[in-house]
């Protein structure tokens, strides 16, 4: 009970965009972008998502990071996490100058919910080469959730990093954090698994993704969202419950596209094509459907 109704204050206080036919969304969660030390699992990616990253810009995609694209809990100084991809944050600067970023917040950067540590550590930079501060993602305002609402139809899809809820990553936080930053991050590095994060805990995994179908079952809306590293894309008769994975696989990242009205789970990695060559390619693992097929109100 208690997630559904996170999950429902979440929507209530979400931000609106509005969206058509023609609109173009690419959502990742759960990059964990560090400090490109041996506990970055994002580094081993940082390229496939780079690449990524410059197709979606150039093919006019507005960019929804679901949560957790900086590691916080580990690194409490983002200037090493921006110092570390300073390509990529290059690349993300050019979607927010253009008004094609929103980013939420999820566990792993809650911190985001404070709008002073968003002003003094994403608005501006040092830029130590020309000894000066530079503008990053000026006026930039991370939220809880969207709501991509349609034009014509007002068919609404909440998109939320999916910890609401969850004690340990939600109402626990911050204790959360401490055990990550100073215990389970060493333990990391040499092989183990935190427990309390669902990505390695089947059962835990299961038992969220039930309380958000739960959810969905009772609010008739469509949700998109992180959290769990598990991508889904739902299969005939289950409800609208879609999952963008994570960008930490070792074989690569995934996401969810919305495109000319329909929506897909997609993966990008590195293949070898006929002649041996090594590329990063983009592939559709499900999909595309249209996104009035996942309007339980419609039916």
């Amino acid at each position: 009970m208690f997630s559904e109704r996170r999950l429902t204050d979440a929507y209530q206080k979400a931000r609106i965009e509005y969206f058509d036919e023609k609109s173009r969304y690419i959502f990742f969660s759960d990059c964990h972008r560090g400090d490109n030390s041996l506990s970055d699992e994002f580094a081993r990616n940082q390229n496939i998502y780079q690449y990524a990253l410059a197709h979606y810009y150039y093919n006019g995609y507005t960019y929804i990071e679901a949560g957790d694209g900086d590691e916080l809990w580990e690194h409490a100084q983002f200037k090493h996490i921006r110092t570390a991809h300073s390509d990529i944050f290059h690349t993300l600067q050019h979607f927010h100058e253009e008004d094609r970023l929103i980013m939420l917040y999820g566990n792993h950067n809650m911190v985001l919910r404070n709008r002073d540590f968003v002003r003094r550590n994403f608005h501006y930079y040092y830029d130590e080469y020309n000894d000066e501060e530079k503008d990053l993602f000026l006026g930039l305002e991370p939220c809880e959730a969207v709501v991509l609402k349609h034009k014509q139809t007002g068919q609404e899809i909440l998109t939320v990093h999916g910890h609401q809820g969850d004690l340990m990553n939600d109402q626990l936080w911050f204790i959360s954090m401490l055990m990550m930053r100073y215990f389970w991050r060493l333990m990391h590095i040499i092989g183990f698994q935190n427990p309390a994060s669902p990505a390695k805990n089947v059962n835990k995994r299961h038992k969220i993704e039930r309380l958000y179908n739960k959810w969905i079952e009772h609010s008739r809306m469509m949700l998109i969202c992180g959290h769990t590293h598990r991508p889904k894309f739902p299969k005939a008769d289950d409800l609208p419950y879609f999952n963008t994975g994570c960008c930490i696989h070792s074989r690569g990242i995934t996401g969810v596209e919305i495109d000319g009205g329909q929506i897909m789970l997609i993966e990008w990695r590195i293949r070898a094509d006929k002649e041996g060559v090594l590329r990063i390619a983009r592939k559709v693992i499900r999909g595309p459907e249209a996104i009035e097929k996942f309007d339980l109100n419609r039916k």
